[in-house]
């Protein structure tokens, strides 16, 4: 697949590497497993010179040996001896940079946590040392979130306020999900579309995977997703065991509940049996999976939250495979299948919400977004999308099928938030599948 968009990420990264020719810089670059963080550098650095390193878990000597052999060839480094250390094939990378201007990636820089933790203490001793007279262009990333803002945001880590950049890297926007889908087939329809938008929601490697398949409309991709040999039904489990360790079936149960239909805590913890507070906490703030949702005009205060599942396959992968592992244990795929469309269209028409939220925040100028419900969680809103700037205010109702919006209703629920609305003009729109 050609690379798609990142315009703005190149531009930040080639603006960090022209300031590296005079000063050295420090990037972290974080973003969940298959979001392309790879891809986008190596097209960022392509006219370059750079060294690509990448970190796996093998012993600190395996492992440099390899780095040495790799540094030598690229940068026609002469480094006499084998090195055994990483601090000393650092810092002899530090000293070429005093002499001659390169970028240094190293990725899944994470797993250094594994091979020699006393590494990043390392980096930073000899980071401090050469930093003002070298001019290199270093550059980090890494795909488990929680241990890589452990690394450069606690601060009782080594390299905690050694970056001088940090960039995350998100998911494709609605504009570029059609751009592809239009490469794939021209001929896309909007079930093609949301189906693309429910298992990718827009991450490269997994559009990249269905559409080299030729999985490319709605029946298609959802048969790919659960044929025998697909790599989207142990995805989730290789994404997230890694993030929770010992305590990844809690968190799996947990996840599970919010796919199904389980967003509020009280809900969660009278299953779970336990109070799930700090769960949910993590959850949120250390691994960035789910997000507490509070109605728009709420106070700060408002224990009216309710959970999801911030990514869109994750909350595909647990609200189908997961609960259903013994389907796929028992080879049972086409009733996996036929599971997953039973369920699809009440599924499709919750996730079509989510679509039209972030399709209006690609589009619009908004500067605030997200849903309305009263104290009794009743009276609901789609959609209420604010610029405090310009006071303009965007009210809308979303189905799968246009006969089935009401405007006269959506007025009406309107009213209610009047007075939240007072300066704003409100335009109020009904949104179906004959709109994305």
């Amino acid at each position: 697949m050609k690379f798609y968009d990142r315009k703005e990420e190149i531009a930040v990264l080639k603006r960090i590497c022209e300031q590296s020719e005079r000063s050295s810089c420090f990037t972290v670059m974080v973003g969940r497993r298959r979001i392309g963080k790879t891809s986008l550098l190596l097209e960022s650095v392509k006219e370059q010179k750079y060294l690509y390193l990448f970190v796996s878990r093998k012993s600190e000597k395996m492992l440099c040996e390899q780095f040495q052999k790799e540094a030598m060839a690229v940068l026609d480094l002469r480094i006499f001896g084998t090195i055994t250390a990483f601090r000393d094939l650092f810092e002899q990378l530090m000293i070429y940079a005093v002499k001659e201007h390169f970028t240094l990636i190293i990725d899944e820089f994470q797993e250094f946590d594994y091979v020699n933790q006393t590494v990043f203490s390392d980096i930073q001793q000899v980071w401090d040392k050469y930093k003002d007279s070298a001019r290199i262009n270093f550059i980090v990333c890494g795909s488990i979130y929680s241990l890589m803002m452990k690394i450069f945001e606690n601060r009782k880590e080594a390299l905690f306020g050694r970056l001088t950049s940090k960039l995350i890297i998100k998911p494709f926007p609605v504009s570029v999900m059609k751009e592809i889908l239009g490469d794939y087939n021209s001929g896309y329809t909007s079930e093609d579309l949301l189906c693309l938008y429910l298992i990718t929601g827009g991450v490269p490697k997994y559009i990249t995977l269905l559409a080299e398949a030729g999985a490319v409309t709605a029946t298609t991709m959802l048969e790919m997703v659960t044929r025998a040999d697909s790599p989207f039904l142990g995805e989730g489990k290789d994404l997230l065991v890694s993030e929770f360790g010992k305590d990844y079936g809690t968190y799996f149960s947990i996840l599970q509940l919010i796919a199904s239909g389980k967003t509020m805590q009280s809900e969660i913890d009278s299953i779970i049996g336990k109070n799930t507070g700090a769960y949910l906490a993590n959850l949120e703030k250390e691994y960035s999976l789910i997000t507490k949702n509070k109605p728009m005009f709420a106070k700060p205060e408002s224990r009216k939250a309710r959970w999801s599942i911030s990514d869109n396959y994750l909350r595909f992968w647990f609200r189908f495979i997961f609960p259903n592992q013994s389907l796929v244990e028992l080879g049972k795929h086409n009733i996996l299948r036929e599971y997953i469309r039973k369920n699809y269209e009440q599924y499709s028409g919750l996730i079509l919400e989510k679509y039209f939220r972030d399709k209006i925040a690609d589009e619009e100028r908004i500067t605030e977004i997200g849903s309305y419900w009263n104290n009794k969680g009743e009276n609901e809103i789609n959609i209420v999308a604010l610029n405090s700037l310009d006071k303009k205010a965007i009210i809308a109702e979303v189905k799968r099928n246009h006969k089935k919006i009401n405007m006269t209703i959506l007025e009406e629920k309107a009213k209610t938030i009047n007075k939240d609305l007072a300066e704003y003009t409100v335009s109020l729109r009904g949104l179906s599948m004959e709109d994305m």
